[in-house]
């Protein structure tokens, strides 16, 4: 492992520091700040030994020593005493010192030791003791080896001279017994709680005390300009008696996971009972018992602690079982004993098999009818997640798409859904018997991939509905969020306008790679779950009535053939409006989950009315026998997100930003490989605020919120679309390319790119791996290229004309074949889906024709009609390009020729295209009509 003196003090100061106002999280900012002080300090005691002038040197490492300082009051390491030894060395400009103390923090730092290791927080080490008080306790072990740490947030008026008491105060409460080690961080106003907040990941809990002032004691820009972010001054305008419940309600809407509790004179008994009180978890008469809050804040951060299904499956294991029920693995006897799979075991270790069960007694619980610790662990997970309810699905997000499809459709519903969306909704719909009504994402011809649904897309639908009588039948919206690529909708307005046209529409939104996205600010404003939520609180709102009646009279009635209704913003009825949003996520794409482990959170209103419904969908496609490890994962990873999902997030968000400027600034990887900008993947007319992409120059963090906030359609900065076609790589062939020679897997790819994912699991030094590889490959082409001359210059450049500018148009939706459509003249893209997928079930309603085949050609031209009989899916771009019931166009076939994938769902080359038979078509026809007839 590489350590900061390891490193050479020359090469890393090298390096000119980025501005902490550049970061987009400012706990990556002050431990980048400490690493670069780290260096600066070494080559500053290094330099007279080298015969250097180290002035220079010191000047910059007191300067990195000022910038960090402010941050390092909202943290409870390194602590007054190690800041204040650290700024005696510097002051005194004793070299020596001020090395092993700035290494000795950025170390700590770095491993997080502080967290249980009592000697990090000592500034003396051997030549002295610091004070107990300022150590953590000597008892540091529990049953797992150490005690999990986390620090608490205190905000008091009472003037920082005293400050040090009330933490021994505080400490002296705390007991060999205590399940968490805690330390303490004082701040005395609302802003420097907020900064506390948005700065500190450690923190778990604030105990808020009244009569502290509003305005921050550090007059620091780059403090300020974290605070502009997320602060407009709305609640300075708060009386002082109500400034500590405004102050909780500004945390809870940062960081709802935190525990806050209130101290306070006022009369508690009636404080408790007032609407003020809805964001605190617990009120205290002033400090008339310190024993209880700190009884209370360890519960607190117990409760997210808890992992009912997984505590009780630790003790199923170490229980002696006797089996007589299926599960020959259970208790690893089969395995263990065997002369031929031992091997097996030994990979997988023993408590994989102990853990196993096809019993739901003994506190395992039922997957298929919670009533015990399954059902607690759903509770818990509605909560960190912000649903209503929850689900488990052991099956994936595949099978939670078609369990949500079933639960709310029932045959002839018409779903409007974006046609690029996983296949697992269109199976649903196949499923339930709901009729798609298709509707095209905004093209990226240039990657060939897609975006997502422009509004007006979706609100066209509507009107389109409602003009041709159908509007009653349409159950839902179902849209991808955020896409493969990136583009996150605006949640809260795609749901608002479309209410104003149906006000009791169902939201599907399937955010298989967004769970993560509840546990920072930034992402959570374009969840599903937030959006509800949100919305759900502006609908309330006395105010809202008064807007409602402006928004009605600007757009007027809703009428489909109406056309301003498509550019009008729509508010809906308060009193007919019923919020209903569906979310699924794949916890185990971007949370810590085993494969498969997939959650389904609902916000309903009206979920009373379905929940019989929801649970026969549930019961149809979950397994009887569930895997007991995923639900145990899916229990855990909502453990980790409630306690370090706001670091872990932050920390990925702040991954791919470095990943983003490196490659995009490198003068020698720039030139062959690119990381798409939001300009690049976001059309201006969804980018109302004109951010072209992420940091300064283009933009500050601030626009970049009001950006997220207000324009149609952003892009998630974790998933960076690598483009390699300039270095004349297609997507299949770079991504084989990063697995064989660097060991770098990435999954997605299109015609000239590959996706890149950063999430939890992701450091720096990945970042460091990915680059140098760039690097190396852009190298090896200058070299290449420069060895062979004109010819090969010319052959690369035909190679990257072809992949980057001779790009197929991708194909739209055509329309159903008129026999699977109940109104011809109506909305071509709805149709029954259903009806098509099993009329292809008899083999003779089938024929096949080759793609090359002239009779192909000859029937796009002079008919009859091409109608596909199955889905016809190509991975890239992953996406159906022919649906069931689908007349196939001359647009289609041209695309699937001039394509170079080698996988393609539901399509053999050597058969060629399933299509049905105009006969079968034909008979298909006159049974619905004789049966109308009827």
């Amino acid at each position: 492992m590489t350590t900061d003196t390891q490193v050479s003090p020359a090469h890393e100061t090298a390096a000119t520091p980025t501005p902490l106002v550049n970061f987009f999280s400012a706990a990556e900012a002050r431990i980048d700040r400490w690493r670069q002080l780290s260096a600066v300090v070494r080559a500053w005691q290094a330099a007279p030994s080298l015969g250097n002038s180290s002035d220079a040197l010191y000047t910059e490492a007191v300067v990195l020593f000022t910038e960090v300082s402010p941050l390092e009051t909202f943290f409870a390491y390194p602590g007054p005493r190690l800041m204040a030894a650290t700024e005696q060395a510097l002051t005194e400009r004793n070299a020596g010192v001020a090395v092993r103390l700035i290494q000795h923090i950025s170390a700590s730092l770095l491993s997080g030791s502080y967290r249980h290791d009592g000697g990090a927080w000592d500034p003396l080490g051997e030549e002295g003791a610091a004070s107990a008080a300022d150590l953590l306790p000597p008892d540091l072990t529990s049953g797992n080896g150490q005690k999990p740490y986390f620090e608490t947030l205190i905000v008091t008026p009472v003037d920082p001279s005293q400050w040090d008491r009330a933490r021994h105060d505080l400490k002296r409460l705390r007991r060999a017994d205590d399940a968490f080690n805690y330390e303490i961080v004082q701040v005395g106003t609302f802003e420097d709680a907020v900064l506390g907040v948005i700065c500190n990941y450690n923190l778990q809990s604030v105990v808020i005390r009244d009569g502290f002032e509003y305005r921050s004691r550090h007059d620091v820009p780059v403090l300020r300009e974290f605070l502009r972010r997320h602060l407009n001054g709305v609640e300075s305008a708060n009386a002082p008696a109500a400034l500590a419940t405004a102050l909780a309600r500004a945390i809870k809407r940062y960081r709802p996971e935190l525990d806050v509790y209130l101290l306070t004179d006022r009369a508690v008994e009636t404080l408790a009972g007032s609407d003020e009180a809805a964001p605190l978890r617990r009120i205290f008469h002033n400090l008339e018992e310190l024993m209880e809050l700190h009884l209370a804040i360890l519960d607190g951060v117990n409760d997210r602690y808890d992992t009912p299904y997984f505590n009780n499956l630790k003790k199923y294991a170490q229980r002696p079982i006797g089996t007589f029920h299926a599960l020959p693995i259970a208790r690893g006897k089969s395995v263990f004993r065997s002369n031929w799979i031992r091997d097996m075991g030994h990979f997988y270790g023993t408590n994989l098999f102990l853990a196993e069960s096809s019993a739901t007694t003994g506190g395992l619980d039922s997957l298929l009818e919670p009533t015990g610790t399954i059902k607690k662990a759903q509770e818990l997970t509605a909560r960190a997640f912000g649903a209503q309810r929850a689900y488990f699905a052991t099956n994936g997000t595949s099978t939670s798409n078609k369990i949500v499809v079933q639960a709310i459709c029932t045959p002839g519903d018409i779903v409007i859904v974006d046609r690029n969306c996983h296949k697992s909704h269109h199976y649903g719909f196949v499923l339930a018997g709901a009729q798609p009504y298709y509707v095209e994402a905004y093209p990226l011809l240039s990657y060939s991939m897609y975006g997502g649904v422009p509004l007006t897309a979706i609100k066209a639908a509507l009107l389109n509905c409602l003009e041709q009588g159908v509007l009653d039948r349409v159950r839902a919206i179902d849209l991808t969020n955020c896409t493969f690529d990136g583009h996150m909708y605006n949640t809260q307005q795609v749901m608002l306008e479309c209410l104003a046209i149906k006000p009791d529409l169902i939201f599907l939104w399937d955010e298989a790679w967004f769970g993560f996205a509840r546990f920072n600010a930034f992402h959570r404003r374009r969840t599903a779950m937030g959006a509800a939520a949100a919305l759900t609180a502006r609908l309330r709102h006395p105010a809202y009535r008064a807007q409602y009646q402006q928004a009605a009279e600007a757009a007027g009635p809703i009428d489909g053939r109406n056309p301003r209704l498509l550019t009008t913003p729509l508010l809906p009825d308060p009193d007919k409006v019923r919020i209903r949003v569906y979310q699924t996520c794949s916890t185990h794409k971007s949370m810590s989950a085993l494969r498969q482990g997939s959650m389904i959170l609902i916000w309903d209103d009206d979920f009373h009315r379905i929940e019989g419904v929801f649970t026969e969908a549930f019961l149809t496609h979950t397994s009887t026998s569930p895997n007991l490890q995923i639900i145990a994962s899916l229990d855990v990873a909502r453990r980790q997100m409630e306690l370090e999902g706001y670091e872990l997030t932050m920390h990925a968000a702040e991954v791919a930003f470095r990943i983003r400027r490196e490659v995009n600034n490198h003068p020698l990887i720039s030139r062959y490989f690119h990381v798409a900008t939001p300009s690049e993947m976001v059309p201006p007319e969804f980018r109302e605020s004109g951010i072209t992409d992420y940091g300064r120059p283009h933009a500050t963090w601030k626009e970049l919120i009001d950006a997220w906030d207000s324009d149609e359609f952003a892009l998630d900065p974790t998933r960076l679309t690598l483009v390699c076609g300039r270095a004349g790589f297609d997507g299949t062939q770079f991504k084989g390319l990063l697995a064989e020679r660097f060991d770098i897997q990435v999954n997605k790819t299109s015609r000239n790119s590959v996706l890149l994912q950063t999430n939890i699991n992701n450091t720096r030094s990945d970042a460091a791996l990915l680059v140098k590889a760039l690097a190396d490959l852009a190298r090896e082409l200058d070299q290449r290229l420069e060895r062979g001359g004109a010819d090969e210059r010319a052959r690369f450049d035909s190679r990257v004309r072809a992949l980057v500018d001779d790009v197929p148009d991708l194909p739209d939706f055509s329309w159903f074949h008129d026999v699977f459509r109940d109104n011809p003249s109506g909305p071509a893209n709805i149709g029954h889906i259903r009806e098509a997928f099993y009329l292809s079930y008899d083999a003779a309603n089938c024929e096949f024709i080759k793609l090359a085949s002239p009779g192909l050609d000859e029937r796009l031209a002079n008919g009859p009609e091409l109608v596909s009989a199955n889905f016809v899916i190509p991975y890239p771009p992953g996406f159906p390009i022919m649906v069931p019931g689908q007349v196939i166009t001359p647009q289609t076939i041209t695309f699937m020729r001039q394509m170079d994938v080698k996988e393609i769902h539901g399509y053999r080359a050597e058969q060629g295209l399933k299509l049905l038979t105009p006969q079968a078509l034909a008979a298909h026809g006159a049974r619905k009509d004789r049966a109308t007839a009827s």
